[in-house]
């Protein structure tokens, strides 16, 4: 008993010691930024209708030069001083950019922070990326070219602003940026809201942080200076009450989620904006409102060069993918040409935090480390201010990072030149429930229709291990994860094939066909594919779902007949992964996979407004007739 207030006094110094050093860290890099840049902070600056944009500007001292600018739009939090610490924020990459020879302008989008106004979702209204672009073009100290770079929501603002041609938006460096991508090829996702007509529930613990609409604000007659001190003084951070998103998630009706833990009122179930639509819970995957407000869709031509980072392990990946794609097939011929790609083996926005052996949940993918600092930066040197270098020139189209190969290849084109679709069928003799059933995957189809027969209870679902997801706060870790667990269930069908005899490459995308039927009037059909190593260990890929009502397109609802075999085609998967000789590819088969996705009460009805739902007898079919298929995209070694 007398061990721990030792413990307890000993640690103390030691965190202040670290403290200490950090502080000492944040003073030396704040005074190396002054000694080096002409440093502006909390520049309000003016959007068309009046409102003010709160931005901190670095530039070099050097006044007999003008400078490109690289440009950083946010809705969180950049705030110089860090309150809490009582010291200097961190400034390493104003620094970089300043010493690289770019001014560096952060800035909060409209809503949030110090800048006024009220927030939507995606960067609304797109006018205010017009006007910034606008106000540094005219600065005495720009070049007239301004370059963005930035993750998740820091980029995904990018694409439907580009697409509006402002002459000063020179070039863009998306990263992760798959909530800006409403519809675009099979994907009508509406910025992640959606796949396959399911709700994807991130969206909910997200928003809980970012729409409060009732904020302190300053007076519009403030004064710079006054600005300046109170920043050091309180960030505007809202401190919000932490939650248990594993439990919080699973409340009934989903449109009440953000109420039931006492979260603000905005956009997610309250009408606060009728020019785009509010309340986005109720919005249908084609609902015209997405087609009002931030999101970039495929009639959007974007004619600037863009650098497009990507993961594997990111919720977005086949949307991001499409769009990279999309760009390069419309786009000026010349711009077409400069259109680049990374896809990194990580986590939503990680792309710096791989080493020499790095670990993507519990699997270990090798050393995918990447030069990503000087890829960005000769991409700047060349469109920012006309330096072309020798990595820009040898730059492959497209970089991509091959799990189970564990290494780094290029191309040309995605999916890579070469490759090509292999169809395997999915089969049983009716019992492919979980691990221990008799499901396979077969390069022929069965001759016989033996369904797959299983229970799904909405108020009993299969919970999401690991998978391509992002920020639901401690409801979902993504990542690879050994789904045998998750593969006991009965309610999980389960398709594998033999042991491989020699190792097969896919990348590119996977397409889950089903031949389906149901007793209920609608439900969901989920997929997941995973690689199976030989001593059983089950590594998650990718994962889908489809909302059977919207079979036939998002435009429109198509309910079942009790009994009735439909087909149903899922959202496309993406991977790049290496299946080695003795590994197995496996597909697994539900109806559920949450709370990554919300649960389909299989009533047929709105399912955002009701508690209770009904237990659905789902089948599988699979045979000459009904030919369930899982079709890869294979690359020949």
């Amino acid at each position: 008993m007398r061990v721990l207030p030792f413990l307890l006094i000993v640690s103390l110094p030691l965190a202040a010691q670290s403290d200490g050093d950090l502080i000492k860290r944040r003073n030396a890099m704040e005074k190396e930024l002054q000694s080096i840049a002409i440093v502006e902070r909390k520049v309000m600056v003016p959007m068309r209708d009046g409102k003010r944009m709160a931005a901190d500007v670095y530039r070099p001292k050097d006044t007999s030069q003008r400078y490109g600018t690289i440009f950083v739009r946010t809705p969180y939090n950049f705030n110089y001083w860090d309150v809490k610490l009582r010291a200097p924020a961190d400034m390493s990459k104003p620094i970089e950019a300043v010493k690289k020879g770019f001014a560096y302008i952060v800035m909060n989008e409209r809503g949030h922070y110090f800048s006024e106004g009220n927030y939507d979702i995606l960067g609304m209204p797109l006018t205010d990326g017009d006007d910034a672009f606008s106000w540094i073009a005219k600065q005495s100290w720009s070049n007239g070219k301004v370059g963005a770079i930035g993750c998740s929501s820091t980029a995904e603002w990018q694409l439907a602003v580009a697409a509006r041609g402002h002459a000063a938006f020179t070039t863009m460096i998306p990263q992760g940026f798959g909530a800006g991508v409403g519809r675009v090829g099979p994907y009508y996702e509406q910025g992640n809201w959606y796949r396959g007509g399911a709700f994807q529930m991130l969206f909910a613990a997200w928003i809980y942080g970012e729409q409060n609409q009732v904020r302190p604000m300053f007076s519009p007659d403030a004064q710079h200076d006054d600005l300046l001190n109170a920043s050091r003084l309180f960030d505007l951070a809202p401190q919000m009450p932490p939650v248990d998103w594993s439990k919080a998630l699973r409340h009934l009706p989903v449109r009440d989620i953000l109420k039931e833990v006492n979260g603000p009122r905005g956009i997610y179930a309250d009408a606060m904006d009728v020019d785009t639509g509010g309340r986005m819970i109720q919005r249908t995957p084609n609902d015209p409102a997405w087609y009002r407000g931030g999101l970039w869709h495929d009639d959007k031509p974007i004619n600037i060069p863009g650098f497009w980072f990507m993961s594997w392990y990111d919720l977005s990946i086949g949307p991001n993918l499409e769009a990279y794609n999309h760009v390069r097939r419309t786009a000026r011929p010349e711009i077409a040409n400069q259109q680049y790609m990374v896809i990194a083996p990580v986590t939503h926005c990680a792309f710096t935090r791989t080493e020499e052996e790095t670990i993507i949940g519990e699997r270990n993918v090798g050393d995918a480390r990447l030069n990503y600092n000087d890829l960005t930066y000769a991409w700047f040197d060349y469109y920012l201010r006309g330096q072309k270098t020798e990595i820009l020139e040898k730059l492959p189209k497209v970089q991509y990072y091959t799990m189970g190969l564990n290494k780094w290849q290029s191309s040309d084109t995605w999916p890579p030149a070469g490759a090509q679709p292999m169809k395997l069928y999915l089969s049983s003799n009716g019992k492919a429930n979980s691990l221990f059933g008799d499901g396979a995957l077969s390069t022929a189809p069965p001759t016989r229709d033996a369904p797959d027969a299983f229970t799904y209870d909405p108020h009993n679902p299969v919970l999401s291990y690991g998978g391509n997801v992002c920020c639901t706060g401690n409801a979902v870790t993504a990542g690879a994860y050994d789904q045998r667990r998750m593969e006991a269930r009965a309610d999980v069908l389960v398709y594998s094939t033999e042991p491989l005899k020699e190792s097969v490459e896919v990348s590119g995308p996977i397409v889950v066909t089903l031949h389906v039927s149901s007793d209920v009037k609608d439900t969901d059909f989920t997929a997941k594919l995973v690689d199976v190593y030989p001593d059983g260990r089950a590594y998650n890929l990718d994962e889908t779902i489809q909302r059977v009502r919207y079979r036939e397109g998002y435009d429109k609802t198509v309910f079942m007949e009790k009994g009735k075999v439909y087909k149903v085609a899922l959202s496309p998967l993406n991977t790049s992964n290496l299946f080695e000789a003795g590994h197995r590819i496996r597909v697994e088969i539900s109806s559920s996979n949450f709370p990554r996705f919300d649960r389909n009460l299989n009533t047929g009805g709105n399912n955002y407004d009701e508690s209770e739902g009904v237990v659905a007898h789902n089948r599988v079919h699979h045979s000459r007739e009904y030919p369930s298929t899982v079709e890869l995209t294979v690359v020949k070694r």
